[in-house]
């Protein structure tokens, strides 16, 4: 028999978890040396770069041994939702800041407050760092490193065309359209339509001037401005025909490779793709890097935190050392030289091989204008199980963007009642 939750059930239960955990002491336990560590990477450069850095803390910690799992993106919340509720909890696992707040209400994350506030290299970190992980003055987690939005292009392909890396979203449009050409099977964007591409249809909708997060901390979207947004990005292949035809249903891999192999002049993503790319096409010769174009009332880019959180009590003096070794600046920049991952660390980000690198111009540029996630309980819910099929609806011709509006809006109803 399978055990279903819906969102409500899993808040219920979290709060009765942290009731239960206010109520009743804590027996002591024997702190473990061997800990586990589940995170979300995917890519052969991801984990180039956690390998590189489980090498470093093994020579600095010989005594802690860390396993490391990797749980798939869409599988994530399942997984940890289970393991909190089967007491079968990972030592440290890595959360992205949209799933804070449904990961406290359940009761699986542990206080790191005092720890933090005790590390010798809590100086190196800017406060700001630590807002998406905080709630009501007490912290649960340390930022491992910065996801850092932004595009890539094609060079070769612009500098044939006499064109210059976008600034604008009409500027992009006009690009994607002129450098179209199905007939070499060439297409001017690739559209991540499938798996883990909902974030950027929530900036778009933002970047019309719709924020899902107001600055008063409450939560809608203006109907018209979202209709007009899915428009715009859904019409770059329903109307311009500017995006590969497989668009709904392609993920991170297909969207890479699209671009690796010469499908596509431009991704939009983040610096954690870079190694990948570079691995295909020479930097500065064969493709380059764009700050996110501004839309038509807003400039979105995000700046997006992976932190790395105590999840089981029992394991936390050993996962503290792993969490708070992630700050060294030798570990982060050799993340950074395996991945393009920035570090979270303003010393580590001084760092020459990092500020010296023109091709990291646009991620530095993005640090002055780029803005976190919405994170609000469901919010993580909502993208991916609303907002990405609704678009998808459009792609595929099952819904108008009017419809996939409403869908839109009805779904974020639900998941903030």
């Amino acid at each position: 028999m399978t055990t279903r939750f819906d969102r409500r059930s899993v808040l219920k239960m979290g709060g009765g978890l942290l009731a239960a955990s206010a109520l009743t002491p804590l027996p002591a336990f024997a702190q473990s040396k061997s800990i586990n560590y589940w995170h979300t990477f995917t890519s052969q450069s991801e984990a180039a770069g956690l390998e590189a850095v489980l090498n470093l803390f093994k020579a600095a910690n010989p005594d802690i041994s860390v396993t490391p799992e990797n749980i798939p993106n869409p599988e994530f919340m399942a997984k940890i939702t289970a393991a909190v509720v089967g007491d079968a909890r990972p030592s440290v696992t890595m959360v992205a800041s949209e799933r804070f707040e449904d990961l406290l209400a359940m009761g699986a994350l542990v206080d790191m407050t005092d720890r933090i506030a005790a590390w010798e290299r809590r100086g190196d970190f800017d406060d700001k760092r630590f807002a998406a992980i905080t709630s009501e003055g007490r912290t649960y987690g340390v930022p491992g490193f910065t996801f850092v939005d932004w595009g890539y292009y094609r060079k070769d392909w612009f500098d044939e065309a006499g064109l210059a890396p976008p600034t604008t979203y009409d500027e992009f449009r006009e690009a994607a359209i002129k450098l179209t050409d199905p007939s070499k099977g060439r297409y001017g964007f690739g559209l991540r339509g499938g798996p883990g591409g909902q974030n950027f249809i929530v900036n778009v909708i933002e970047a019309f001037g719709s924020p899902v997060k107001k600055e008063d901390g409450s939560i809608g979207l203006d109907r018209d401005i979202v209709v007009e947004a899915l428009d715009w990005y859904s019409g770059l292949l329903v109307k311009d025909k500017a995006v590969p035809p497989s668009a709904a249903n392609d993920g991170f891999q297909q969207m890479i490779s699209g671009f690796q192999t010469g499908q596509t002049a431009m991704i939009w993503h983040h610096t954690g793709s870079y190694q990948d790319i570079a691995s295909k096409l020479e930097p500065g010769v064969e493709f380059g890097t764009f700050a996110m174009p501004a839309g038509p009332v807003n400039r979105v880019a995000r700046l997006a935190y992976a932190y790395n959180c105590i999840t089981k009590e029992q394991d936390a003096d050993a996962a503290w050392e792993w969490i708070k070794f992630w700050g060294e600046p030798d570990a982060a920049v050799a993340f950074l030289e395996k991945t393009g991952y920035f570090p979270a660390s303003s010393v580590a980000a001084a760092d020459d091989r990092i500020a010296g690198n023109p091709m990291y111009k646009a991620a530095s540029d993005t640090l002055g204008f780029g803005i976190p996630q919405p994170s609000f309980p469901g919010a993580a819910g909502w993208a991916e199980g609303t907002v990405l099929p609704a678009l998808q609806q459009i792609l595929i011709g099952q819904a108008t963007p009017e419809q996939a509006a409403d869908q839109i809006m009805e779904g974020l109803a639900q998941a903030i009642e």
